[in-house]
């Protein structure tokens, strides 16, 4: 990945379809509102133009998730076109769910050690300029709250992650069947 300057990073959409060539090209992009906002959080990396092949970028710096740019091929089936969406929108909903989770933990980590300074008397920043931190076991308390509120949503969040799973799983295997069913079938004959 090379570093990009900051006044090319304007281009960076066009660039990524333009080297991605004819016969390979990447999923098309999450749309408007949705672009804007990952354009902050994406580091601008590229697949290569001639990759045929699903490229892992780096972690989001809102998610800690690293981004899958999928390939799609020209001859995409209406399965593999379905089986690619739902892996697209399963990440989307995985990225926007860590990234919401991300902010809610920090924010109520800073409450949580500015409550804790201020009932010692204590000043967020110590005298020498550094920033002041509580220990390991007042941590695990915070940690410990934390996990006990939002149980039910990670709950719920593992039921549906689960659920994803198992549907892209399941269409997997119908993709995979229906390779191997076409290299099978007999191919009509061509008359010369």
């Amino acid at each position: 990945m090379a570093a990009l300057r900051p006044s090319s990073r304007a281009f960076l959409p066009p660039l990524c379809r333009a080297f991605a060539g004819p016969g390979c090209q990447l999923a098309p992009e999450r749309g408007a509102e949705r672009r804007d906002a990952a354009s902050g959080r994406v580091s601008g990396f590229c697949p290569p133009r001639k990759s045929c092949h699903d490229w892992i970028g780096p972690p989001d710096k809102h998610s800690n998730l690293r981004p899958v740019y999928f390939y799609v091929p020209e001859n995409e089936s209406p399965l593999e076109q379905k089986l690619r969406q739902l892996r697209q929108e399963t990440q989307e909903w995985n990225q926007q769910f860590w990234a919401n989770q991300n902010l809610t933990f920090r924010k109520e980590k800073e409450e949580f050690i500015r409550s804790r300074l201020k009932a010692r008397g204590l000043e967020l920043r110590a005298g020498s300029g550094q920033k002041a931190t509580l220990d390991a076991e007042e941590m695990a308390d915070f940690y410990k709250e934390f996990l006990r509120k939002n149980f039910l949503k990670h709950m719920y969040y593992n039921r549906d992650w689960y659920k994803r799973n198992f549907a892209i799983t399941f269409f997997m295997g119908k993709v995979a069947l229906e390779r191997v069913w076409n290299k099978l079938r007999p191919k009509p004959k061509t008359s010369t």
